[in-house]
Protein backbone atom coordinates (compact mmCIF):
# COMPACT_ATOMS: atom_id res chain seq x y z
CA UNK A 1 0.00 0.00 0.00
CA UNK A 2 1.41 3.97 -0.93
CA UNK A 3 2.03 5.46 2.31
CA UNK A 4 0.02 9.04 2.82
CA UNK A 5 1.35 11.77 4.98
CA UNK A 6 -0.52 13.56 7.19
CA UNK A 7 -0.53 17.19 8.42
CA UNK A 8 1.07 16.61 11.45
CA UNK A 9 4.93 16.60 10.07
CA UNK A 10 3.82 20.00 8.82
CA UNK A 11 3.03 21.32 11.64
CA UNK A 12 5.82 20.11 13.36
CA UNK A 13 8.46 21.80 10.24
CA UNK A 14 6.86 24.68 10.73
CA UNK A 15 6.55 25.52 14.77
CA UNK A 16 10.36 23.98 14.81
CA UNK A 17 11.09 27.62 12.79
CA UNK A 18 8.93 29.79 14.44
CA UNK A 19 11.92 31.25 16.67
CA UNK A 20 13.94 32.10 13.39
CA UNK A 21 10.33 33.43 11.45
CA UNK A 22 9.79 36.76 11.01
CA UNK A 23 6.23 38.29 10.39
CA UNK A 24 7.05 37.40 6.23
CA UNK A 25 7.95 33.77 7.67
CA UNK A 26 11.26 34.37 6.09
CA UNK A 27 13.72 33.94 9.13
CA UNK A 28 15.69 36.91 10.33
CA UNK A 29 19.39 35.50 11.07
CA UNK A 30 22.41 35.78 8.56
CA UNK A 31 22.87 32.37 8.37
CA UNK A 32 21.47 30.25 4.88
CA UNK A 33 19.48 27.80 5.76
CA UNK A 34 19.33 25.16 2.38
CA UNK A 35 16.95 23.37 1.09
CA UNK A 36 16.95 20.26 -1.48
CA UNK A 37 14.79 19.18 -4.28
CA UNK A 38 14.03 15.88 -5.69
CA UNK A 39 13.05 14.95 -8.94
CA UNK A 40 12.68 11.23 -9.98
CA UNK A 41 12.01 8.53 -11.93
CA UNK A 42 9.82 5.89 -9.99
CA UNK A 43 10.69 3.03 -8.04
CA UNK A 44 14.47 5.14 -7.52
CA UNK A 45 13.63 4.90 -4.00
CA UNK A 46 12.98 8.73 -3.66
CA UNK A 47 11.40 8.79 -0.16
CA UNK A 48 13.78 6.65 1.45
CA UNK A 49 16.59 8.71 0.43
CA UNK A 50 14.76 11.74 1.46
CA UNK A 51 14.31 10.62 4.64
CA UNK A 52 17.69 9.19 5.14
CA UNK A 53 18.55 12.31 4.01
CA UNK A 54 16.50 14.26 6.86
CA UNK A 55 18.42 11.67 9.05
CA UNK A 56 21.88 12.50 7.82
CA UNK A 57 21.40 16.36 7.59
CA UNK A 58 19.58 16.66 11.28
CA UNK A 59 22.57 14.60 12.87
CA UNK A 60 25.62 16.97 10.74
CA UNK A 61 23.96 20.56 10.46
CA UNK A 62 24.70 23.55 12.80
CA UNK A 63 21.30 25.06 13.42
CA UNK A 64 18.51 23.33 15.66
CA UNK A 65 15.79 23.34 13.29
CA UNK A 66 13.95 20.33 12.13
CA UNK A 67 15.04 18.97 8.64
CA UNK A 68 11.33 17.35 6.91
CA UNK A 69 10.15 15.74 4.03
CA UNK A 70 7.34 16.81 1.92
CA UNK A 71 6.17 14.34 -0.67
CA UNK A 72 1.87 13.46 -0.33
CA UNK A 73 1.82 15.22 2.92
CA UNK A 74 2.55 18.30 1.04
CA UNK A 75 -0.94 18.56 -0.52
CA UNK A 76 -2.09 18.59 2.49
CA UNK A 77 -0.75 21.46 3.45
CA UNK A 78 -1.77 23.20 0.10
CA UNK A 79 -5.01 22.77 1.01
CA UNK A 80 -5.14 23.98 4.40
CA UNK A 81 -3.08 27.12 3.14
CA UNK A 82 -5.41 27.73 0.32
CA UNK A 83 -8.66 26.56 2.21
CA UNK A 84 -9.04 24.10 -0.56
CA UNK A 85 -11.88 21.00 -0.24
CA UNK A 86 -10.23 18.05 1.16
CA UNK A 87 -10.87 15.42 -1.72
CA UNK A 88 -9.33 17.39 -3.98
CA UNK A 89 -6.12 15.97 -3.01
CA UNK A 90 -6.48 12.52 -4.81
CA UNK A 91 -6.35 14.61 -7.99
CA UNK A 92 -3.18 16.71 -7.13
CA UNK A 93 -0.46 14.45 -7.92
CA UNK A 94 1.23 14.31 -10.89
CA UNK A 95 -0.33 11.84 -12.68
CA UNK A 96 -3.76 13.57 -12.50
CA UNK A 97 -3.19 17.06 -14.31
CA UNK A 98 -6.23 15.79 -16.86
CA UNK A 99 -8.58 14.82 -13.85
CA UNK A 100 -8.16 18.28 -12.38
CA UNK A 101 -10.37 20.65 -14.24
CA UNK A 102 -13.44 17.46 -14.74
CA UNK A 103 -13.18 16.82 -10.84
CA UNK A 104 -13.32 21.30 -10.31
CA UNK A 105 -16.40 20.99 -13.15
CA UNK A 106 -18.02 18.88 -10.78
CA UNK A 107 -17.64 20.47 -7.65
CA UNK A 108 -17.82 23.99 -8.36
CA UNK A 109 -20.53 26.56 -10.32
CA UNK A 110 -16.97 28.75 -10.98
CA UNK A 111 -14.44 26.75 -10.47
CA UNK A 112 -10.53 28.05 -10.38
CA UNK A 113 -8.99 27.08 -13.61
CA UNK A 114 -6.20 23.82 -12.81
CA UNK A 115 -3.69 26.68 -13.24
CA UNK A 116 -4.55 28.67 -10.31
CA UNK A 117 -3.89 25.14 -8.25
CA UNK A 118 -0.63 24.41 -9.57
CA UNK A 119 0.06 28.48 -8.73
CA UNK A 120 -0.76 28.02 -5.17
CA UNK A 121 1.01 24.56 -5.25
CA UNK A 122 4.09 26.73 -6.11
CA UNK A 123 3.24 29.01 -3.83
CA UNK A 124 3.44 26.68 -0.96
CA UNK A 125 6.65 25.05 -2.28
CA UNK A 126 8.38 28.44 -2.21
CA UNK A 127 7.80 29.35 1.44
CA UNK A 128 8.70 25.74 2.13
CA UNK A 129 11.88 25.98 0.31
CA UNK A 130 12.34 29.93 1.68
CA UNK A 131 12.60 28.77 5.44
CA UNK A 132 14.87 25.93 4.57
CA UNK A 133 15.50 22.83 6.00
CA UNK A 134 13.11 21.07 4.13
CA UNK A 135 13.44 18.52 1.24
CA UNK A 136 11.07 18.72 -1.65
CA UNK A 137 9.81 15.52 -3.43
CA UNK A 138 8.39 16.07 -6.82
CA UNK A 139 5.77 18.66 -8.69
CA UNK A 140 8.06 20.91 -10.33
CA UNK A 141 10.50 21.96 -6.71
CA UNK A 142 12.91 22.20 -8.99
CA UNK A 143 12.10 24.75 -11.81
CA UNK A 144 9.57 26.18 -9.34
CA UNK A 145 13.11 27.17 -6.78
CA UNK A 146 15.57 27.47 -9.76
CA UNK A 147 16.23 31.36 -8.34
CA UNK A 148 16.73 30.64 -4.89
CA UNK A 149 20.19 29.85 -4.12
CA UNK A 150 19.64 27.91 -1.19
CA UNK A 151 18.27 25.12 -2.88
CA UNK A 152 19.84 22.16 -4.13
CA UNK A 153 18.11 19.80 -7.12
CA UNK A 154 18.73 16.52 -7.52
CA UNK A 155 17.33 14.32 -10.06
CA UNK A 156 17.61 10.24 -8.70
CA UNK A 157 17.28 7.39 -11.64
CA UNK A 158 17.59 3.87 -12.11
CA UNK A 159 17.31 0.84 -14.39
CA UNK A 160 14.12 0.00 -15.41
CA UNK A 161 14.10 -3.46 -13.86
CA UNK A 162 15.62 -2.12 -10.52
CA UNK A 163 12.49 0.12 -10.51
CA UNK A 164 10.40 -2.63 -11.05
CA UNK A 165 11.51 -4.35 -8.16
CA UNK A 166 11.56 -1.22 -6.01
CA UNK A 167 8.05 -0.89 -6.36
CA UNK A 168 7.05 -4.49 -6.32
CA UNK A 169 8.81 -4.72 -3.13
CA UNK A 170 7.99 -1.17 -1.44
CA UNK A 171 4.11 -1.00 -2.58
CA UNK A 172 3.42 -4.59 -2.29
CA UNK A 173 2.41 -4.91 -6.37
CA UNK A 174 2.80 -7.73 -8.31
CA UNK A 175 5.76 -7.42 -11.37
CA UNK A 176 3.05 -7.05 -13.33
CA UNK A 177 1.09 -4.02 -11.51
CA UNK A 178 4.63 -2.38 -10.85
CA UNK A 179 5.68 -2.26 -14.37
CA UNK A 180 2.56 -0.36 -15.60
CA UNK A 181 2.84 2.16 -12.13
CA UNK A 182 6.39 3.10 -13.25
CA UNK A 183 5.54 3.57 -16.44
CA UNK A 184 2.29 5.70 -15.80
CA UNK A 185 4.03 7.24 -12.96
CA UNK A 186 6.81 8.33 -15.25
CA UNK A 187 4.57 9.45 -17.98
CA UNK A 188 2.32 11.74 -15.52
CA UNK A 189 5.33 13.50 -14.00
CA UNK A 190 6.63 14.79 -17.60
CA UNK A 191 3.82 15.69 -18.81
CA UNK A 192 2.95 17.91 -15.72
CA UNK A 193 6.05 19.60 -15.50
CA UNK A 194 5.92 20.14 -19.31
CA UNK A 195 2.24 21.29 -19.35
CA UNK A 196 2.62 23.98 -16.04
CA UNK A 197 6.60 24.76 -16.48
CA UNK A 198 7.58 24.26 -19.90
CA UNK A 199 10.27 22.16 -19.10
CA UNK A 200 11.76 18.19 -19.62
CA UNK A 201 12.04 16.20 -16.56
CA UNK A 202 15.27 14.31 -18.23
CA UNK A 203 16.93 18.06 -18.96
CA UNK A 204 20.20 17.48 -17.09
CA UNK A 205 20.74 20.69 -16.58
CA UNK A 206 17.91 21.67 -14.29
CA UNK A 207 19.71 19.44 -11.39
CA UNK A 208 23.38 19.93 -9.78
CA UNK A 209 23.35 16.75 -9.00
CA UNK A 210 21.96 13.11 -10.94
CA UNK A 211 22.20 9.87 -8.76
CA UNK A 212 21.14 6.49 -10.11
CA UNK A 213 20.50 4.57 -7.08
CA UNK A 214 20.49 1.50 -9.76
CA UNK A 215 24.15 2.06 -9.12
CA UNK A 216 24.54 3.50 -5.48
CA UNK A 217 22.49 2.80 -2.39
CA UNK A 218 20.05 4.38 -0.50
CA UNK A 219 22.41 5.05 2.22
CA UNK A 220 25.07 6.57 -0.24
CA UNK A 221 22.92 8.50 -2.04
CA UNK A 222 22.03 10.02 1.11
CA UNK A 223 25.12 10.92 2.57
CA UNK A 224 26.23 12.25 -1.06
CA UNK A 225 23.17 14.66 -1.11
CA UNK A 226 24.05 15.74 2.56
CA UNK A 227 27.38 16.24 2.03
CA UNK A 228 26.31 18.73 -1.38
CA UNK A 229 24.16 20.39 1.19
CA UNK A 230 26.35 20.78 3.47
CA UNK A 231 29.30 22.10 1.64
CA UNK A 232 28.36 23.72 -1.68
CA UNK A 233 31.71 25.60 -2.23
Amino acid sequence: MIETRGIDPCAAFISSHLPFAGGSGMRTEGAVHRAVTISRQTGCGALVVAEKLAHYLQGHSRNAALWTVFDRNLMDKVLEEHNLPACLARFLPEDRVSEIENFLDEVFEVHPPAETIIRQIAETMLGLAALGNVILIGRGGNVITARLPNVLHVRLVAPFEKRVEHAHQYYSMTRTEAQKFCLTEDHGRARYLKKYFNADIDDPLLYHLIINTGQMDYNAAAKLIGEAVLHPE
